[in-house]
Order: structure tokens, then C-alpha cells, then sequence
């Protein structure tokens, strides 16, 4: 199975995932140093939204592995400003790059992007649709932190109908045989075609957290839809007292108030080396679609 560009989970097989995550374990016990495969490639960062981690993540994978980066973090000192079509800017930009990796508004957009693409897309997030490399990076956290991932009960809290890392990595997850529980408000509910018979959607967390192996928490997406209500909901000290010993707490970051800061020294709290696994398997991912 060979990918030409990374637009949605569903392009991925249990081979080729078995097979980034081989050479991501590698690139991690070199910390990503010394590795200088794709030096003389160029990759454009063209981000139409805001981004930390998506974007540096992706900045230093491709320099650590010996290639150079083109940033556009800001369309509105680009052509977008002046009017420039989605795929105008993707035809200039694959002129002078290997790869394109695009963080876009609206849902669907990195698809319109790789139809007239000569060279790689890599969807970095659509609107409220995908963020495939944030769920491949999220499985890779899940197997290192516990060590498999059929059997396991996943988690999942916030607002599960906007949060396009939860809609991939739900994807993902109907690979392998795991129980998956959706904790949020009615009216931030995930999606039904990505609910399953089998998942189980409550309200509060204290319904499913004694079974739960993964918590993978969520903000709130108040940027992307009109909200007339208080949606809290957040991890305390108290629920962590009455979690697992052995569970992991996920969250794809930036947290608002969902995990306090006195919550980041206990050892099961693995969303800063959730991050750094993002390193390693887009360093990966990049060698795999520029060869």
C-alpha cells in the first residue's frame, strides 16, 4: 500500500501502520537526531488557521531530518488576501516544493488541495472534519504508554462534535478491538456516523471512568459554533484518585481549563509525551512519502 498524500485515517491498513510506527520507535530512541534522510527536499507549511504544535512539529521533523522548511503560518500577508483560490496557492507552492502539508477552515479542503497537487498533500487539519497525523501520533502514544491496544476501554471527554482529533483517532481505533466511551454534553456530542452499536455515550465521566485504560481529554471548540452554554468539563484531582493506576491521560493540546497544572507530575498525565511522539511519527511519515 502506497500513499501519494495523507488526507484522512481511512487511507491507513494495520500493515502500513505497523510499518510508520516501526521507523517512528527507531526515530525515538535516536531522540529524531542524526537522521539526514531527506536532505536536499523542501516542504511548505500552509497554515490557514492558527497552530503551535502542528506546525513546529511538523517545522522540526522535516529539519531534523536534514531537509528545510517554506512557513506560511500567515495567509494574510500571502495572495489569500487578495482573493487567491485554494488551488491556485497549492499549484504555486508544489512549483517550488516536495510536499505540502495544509491546515485549513473549511472540511475538505485538503482533498480540493491534492486534486490538482502534483507533489504530497498532508491534511493538517480540516475544519471540523480530520486530523490524520494527530490520530496516528495519538495510536503510537496509546501502544507506547500501554504496551497494546486491542482490549483496551478508550475514552473519550469534551466536545467530541467539533474536535476533529477525536472524529481520526475514532477511526482509527475501529481497527482494533477496543471499547470506546464518549463522555460530553448532548449538544456536543460526536457524531453519529462515528458512533458504533457497540460505543457508549454518558454525560458525566464518573459513569465509565473505574473501566477506563485511556482518557483522552478535550477542549471546548467555542471558536466554531455559536455557544449560549457553560460546556465544563475537566479532569480533577478527585477522579484521578478514583482512576486506574495504570491509565493514561491523552489530549492533543492547547488545554484551557480541562487538566489543572497540578495534575502534570502524575505519571499517567501523557500529553507532553504525546507531543513529542508527534515528532517521531511525522518524521516518519515524511520519509515514507518522500521515499
Amino acid at each position: 500500500m502506497k500513499l501519494n498524500h495523507v488526507l484522512s485515517v481511512d487511507q491507513f491498513d494495520k500493515a502500513l501502520i505497523e510499518e510508520l510506527f516501526y521507523h517512528a520507535n527507531w526515530i525515538s530512541k535516536a531522540k529524531g537526531h542524526s537522521i539526514s534522510h531527506l536532505r536536499g527536499k523542501l516542504l511548505a507549511n500552509l497554515f490557514y488557521e492558527a497552530s503551535t504544535r502542528t506546525s513546529s512539529s511538523f517545522f522540526a521533523a522535516m529539519s531534523r531530518l536534514g531537509g528545510r522548511v517554506l512557513p506560511i503560518n500567515d495567509v494574510t500577508f500571502s495572495s489569500v488576501s487578495k482573493g487567491e483560490i485554494l488551488e491556485d496557492t497549492i499549484r504555486t507552492l508544489a512549483c517550488y516544493t516536495d510536499i505540502i502539508v495544509l491546515r485549513h477552515p473549511e472540511k475538505g479542503a485538503a482533498a480540493r488541495a491534492a486534486a490538482v497537487s502534483p507533489v504530497p498533500i498532508v491534511n493538517a487539519g480540516d475544519g471540523v472534519g480530520e486530523h490524520p497525523t494527530q490520530a496516528l501520533l495519538d495510536l503510537f502514544t496509546i501502544l507506547a504508554e500501554q504496551g497494546r491496544i486491542d482490549g483496551l476501554s478508550v475514552t473519550m471527554m469534551g466536545d467530541l462534535k467539533h474536535g476533529r482529533t477525536v472524529h481520526s483517532l475514532s477511526r482509527l481505533l475501529r481497527m482494533y478491538d477496543v471499547t470506546i466511551n464518549y463522555v460530553s454534553p448532548p449538544e456536543l456530542r460526536m457524531p453519529t456516523d462515528l458512533v458504533r452499536p457497540a460505543d457508549r455515550e454518558v454525560t458525566e465521566l464518573d459513569e465509565v471512568l473505574a473501566g477506563t485504560d485511556v482518557l483522552y481529554v478535550t477542549r471546548v471548540q467555542k471558536e466554531r459554533f455559536e455557544s449560549t452554554g457553560d460546556y465544563h468539563y475537566a479532569l480533577t484531582e478527585d477522579h484521578m484518585a478514583r482512576a486506574k493506576p495504570t491509565m493514561s491521560v491523552m489530549h492533543p493540546l492547547p488545554r484551557v481549563n480541562e487538566i489543572p497544572l497540578s495534575l502534570d507530575a502524575d505519571p499517567r498525565a501523557a500529553y507532553f509525551r504525546q507531543m513529542q511522539n508527534g515528532l517521531f511519527v511525522r518524521m516518519a511519515l515524511l520519509m515514507y512519502l518522500l521515499g
